[in-house]
């Protein structure tokens, strides 16, 4: 008990605290530090033999005139353990010199040697601000786009070709070469990710400016647009990133024209909304924010006998590619879409209507966290605005809400401005982990990567990016040997962390790596059990998506380590043949749909009556959503909302306060809160809260049944949750 009281008298001494600032121990590092020297004194079998004598000194001389210890004497013992759990104290000045991410322009000197010309291309969906910069793109001796979609690269690979302008495509997981000796063209339509800050150009189009303030994947906009070598840089996107990238440009003594676009067509935000699916019209287009809301909405349609195409963004892109070419096909009987925002940028499709299902979205925040909250004015507006393309069909676009308490909420979303954007996303390099792992040569790389964002230096222009996927990966793969360069490169592959059969395929993919043993075509497809058959139901489909995603993985490292990975051109061959399979699942989605419920409630495959309300839920973003969507059977089931509750969806986002206090209010009450409030989803509580619907119908009234019958589903729901 007195070594106790001792160690926190020296924790809370001003002077120990002061010395231990100056050591390189903050307020956050200091406390871990001392929680951990207070348990290896208090739970050791056995100390060092000096820090015994001292804790002896101190404790034995706790209360006379003559004092041989001091508490302050524990200093030397408390920083020699500092350091064994935070080695980087021994080098903490070198560390803060390479973590400063405050002049990122310097990083550049090929681009800072050149005097660019910039000139932001400004305006909303359809307004012809990306046109104008393609036809300087095209126009010029060498060029280079960037995009942040693959269809979007490969769009403007084959409008060059097409143009008899000669264009490679490159993306991270493909190399298309326009020559066929495959020398590389002047002009280069690439994913931002792969753009070249080292090859100089007549020009660069860096399009979608706006997705800078992106918490994943900002970096890659700040560094095309600080790095490229480019005598004319023309960026595309939204105003309000205007005055950040004039800002950038400033400090790299770099001025930026202007030009304004407005929209080409004019788009109506209607007054009524949708209601039911018997008011659908040719060329409309009903947005979900969830698989869940896709499957139910799809095969409500097909059940008033409409066909609808289906695009949501883990599709592969040939299979969004058919989707968007068979309900633009005049011919086609097709002239519905179901869609995720997915539709937001990448496709051209003639769509008259926009239907908005839901306007509340699961997102990510900086931290990332996930929330659930109204949709942006900026995603308001980017999906509102693909109603109406110029050159389409439909002259003039509109757009609405499935449910009349939406519509009033839509209106003032779109009516707001877009907030400027503040801030530029910014990601350590591997040359500046690599720096770091030479003084923390025994540092986990996810370690390394904690330690680098704690000490890094930004200015007010800049983020360091999330990278809580860096880091997932980094965990997942540090028990396999691997070289600080390679271990990096596999940590930055792009993949869906929630999809376990791709993580796993990742693991074992730097497995075989780490033995230097090549993966080759009958390797993977031995693990992926190929040729596979046509999907019989939604998880089968759900499943080949995660195949064709470990085929992009494949493809994509075999980009990085074409020695290891070596046969890109036959999986590229049968992930074609992948693409027509998922193609023909896709279009039989309401099948599926139908085959999975089947299987999961024996005897109740038609659980969704015609007259049923839609989903209106409000979902944790990739979690129980699209966790469910993905694995289990239940998640095709299909969340209500009673009408009485719809009116607490009806507050803005600015209001969190208020609209805490009214799900907590709600959410003591019926089965249908519950589930809203928690996103938790089975066969059997859906049984229940039809059941409730049903009864409320018939007696004309809000309610759900009798307060017997609400305490019956309390209880089994709380067995379910035990």
């Amino acid at each position: 008990g007195e070594v106790l009281k001792n160690l926190n008298k020296f924790y809370k001494r001003k002077e120990i605290q002061r010395l231990g600032a100056e050591n390189g121990l903050d307020a956050r590092l200091f406390h871990q530090a001392f929680i951990s020297f207070r348990k290896y004194i208090m739970e050791s079998s056995s100390v060092s033999a000096d820090l015994h004598i001292i804790l002896n000194d101190i404790c034995c001389d706790a209360g006379k005139l003559c004092v041989v210890g001091h508490v302050d004497d524990l200093f030397p013992f408390f920083l020699r353990h500092a350091k064994q759990i935070f080695p980087m104290l021994d080098c903490m000045d070198d560390l803060r010199k390479i973590s400063d991410l405050r002049l990122p322009p310097n990083w550049y000197p090929d681009a800072r040697a050149i005097q660019r010309k910039i000139i932001f291309h400004a305006g909303p969906t359809n307004s012809g601000k990306t046109y104008h910069a393609i036809q300087r793109f095209l126009s010029a001796k060498s060029g280079i786009y960037c995009g942040p979609l693959k269809l979007l690269a490969h769009e403007i690979f084959q409008k060059s070709n097409h143009a008899n302008v000669p264009c490679d495509l490159v993306t991270g997981e493909e190399r298309v070469y326009a020559n066929e000796d495959a020398r590389q063209a002047p002009h280069i339509a690439c994913t931002i990710e792969m753009c070249s800050t080292n090859t100089p150009y007549e020009v660069a189009v860096i399009d979608e400016i706006q997705m800078i303030r992106d918490p994943a994947r900002g970096w890659a906009w700040t560094r095309a647009l600080l790095g490229l070598c480019a005598e004319e840089i023309h960026v595309c996107g939204e105003a309000a990133a205007i005055d950040l990238v004039t800002e950038l440009m400033y400090t790299t003594g770099e001025e930026v024209e202007v030009r304004n676009y407005k929209r080409l067509t004019p788009l109506t935000v209607l007054d009524y909304a949708l209601e039911s699916l018997d008011n659908l019209r040719p060329g409309d287009c009903i947005v979900c924010f969830s698989k869940n809301d896709i499957y139910s909405v799809s095969r409500q349609i097909e059940a008033r006998g409409l066909e609808c195409a289906v695009i949501y963004g883990s599709l592969p892109p040939g299979t969004k590619l058919e989707q968007a070419k068979k309900f633009n096909d005049p011919d086609d009987p097709c002239k519905i879409l179901v869609a995720t925002d997915a539709i937001g940028m990448g496709l051209n499709l003639c769509i008259r209507r926009i239907i908005f299902n839901s306007i509340v979205k699961p997102t990510v925040n900086e931290k990332g966290e996930k929330e659930i909250d109204c949709i942006t004015t900026s995603q308001a507006l980017q999906i509102a605005g693909r109603a109406g393309r110029f050159g389409s069909s439909f002259k003039q676009g509109e757009v609405t809400t499935m449910h009349r308490d939406d519509l009033v909420q839509l209106k003032e979303i779109l009516s707001e401005a877009v907030p400027p954007v503040k801030a530029a996303g910014l990601h350590p390099t591997p040359e500046q982990i690599e720096m770091f792992a030479y003084h923390l040569p025994d540092a986990t790389l996810s370690n390394l990567i904690d330690i680098f964002v704690s000490l890094s230096q930004v200015d007010g222009m800049y983020f360091v990016c999330n990278i809580d996927d860096f880091k997932f990966l980094a965990d997942m793969i540090q028990h396999i040997p691997l070289n600080l360069r390679s271990r990096y490169v596999f940590c930055t592959a792009p993949l869906n962390r929630k999809e376990p059969f791709v993580c796993t395929t990742l693991l074992k993919f730097a497995r075989q790596f780490s033995r230097n043993e090549p993966l080759t075509f009958d390797w993977l497809c031995r693990h992926t059990k190929w040729p596979l058959a046509a999907p019989k139901n939604i998880k089968e489909l759900v499943h080949l998506e995660a195949v064709h995603d470990v085929f992009d993985l494949y493809l994509w490292l075999s980009y990085r380590f074409m020695d290891m990975f070596p046969d890109a051109a036959l999986v590229r061959d049968i992930q074609k043949k992948l693409d027509d399979i998922i193609q023909v699942g896709v279009c039989n989605i309401t099948k599926l749909i139908r085959a999975s419920q089947a299987a999961a409630a024996p005897g109740t495959a038609d659980i969704v009556s015609e007259d049923f309300p839609l989903s209106r839920t409000k979902r944790d973003g990739r979690g129980a959503s699209e966790r469910h969507s993905a694995k289990s059977p239940e998640a095709l089931s299909i969340a209500v909302e009673a009408p009485a509750l719809r009116r607490a969806r009806n507050l803005r986002v600015s209001q969190s306060g208020t609209k805490q206090e009214h799900l907590k209010s709600y959410g003591r009450g019926s089965l249908a809160n519950r589930l809203l409030r928690e996103g938790l989803l089975t066969q059997e509580m859906l049984r229940q809260l039809e059941n409730e619907w049903q009864d409320q119908h018939r007696n004309d009234r809000y309610g759900f049944g009798s307060k017997k019958d609400d305490q019956r589903s309390s209880k089994e729901t709380g067995k379910k949750r035990k």
